[in-house]
């Protein structure tokens, strides 16, 4: 059986948050939008009606575990879902708090301007604070 390996644009473009069962939570290295990207631990996937039924179901949980913890944490207008996979490949899931206002409201985050870092006080305390929430 082969072993899950993370995509490498995902592992460059992210950092770890937490495991949450099926899925590896992983935040977008943009502060332009509290995102983060839900990765199903499985080989080889790369479409949701891929994985079993079992983990569509998991997969849902999460999504909506995630999407909930971010509108928590950010009084966000809009949790935006998807699973685009046009570029990355390797089935994933992004879950982006959008409010008015931020940059291209209402428009897509998708090629919209130049990624802004996180400075690493910001990112470790959005992580613990995510870790914190979704251990609710």
């Amino acid at each position: 059986m082969k072993e899950f390996a993370l995509d490498d644009r995902l592992a460059n473009d992210s950092v770890f948050v937490e495991i949450t069962g099926l899925c590896e939570v992983r935040l977008m290295k943009d502060r332009r939008w509290p995102w983060l990207v839900l990765v199903p631990r499985r080989p080889d996937m790369s479409e949701v009606f891929e994985l079993t039924p079992l983990d569509r179901i998991l997969l849902t949980f999460e999504t909506d575990k995630v999407g909930s913890a971010l509108k928590t944490l950010t009084g966000a207008a809009k949790i935006n879902v998807g699973a685009l996979g046009n570029i990355v490949r390797q089935l994933h899931v992004h879950v982006i708090a959008r409010s008015e206002g931020d940059a291209n409201w209402p428009g897509p985050v998708w090629g919209y301007g130049k990624a802004e870092p996180y400075s690493d006080e910001d990112m470790n305390s959005l992580i613990a604070k995510l870790r914190e929430t979704l251990s609710q």
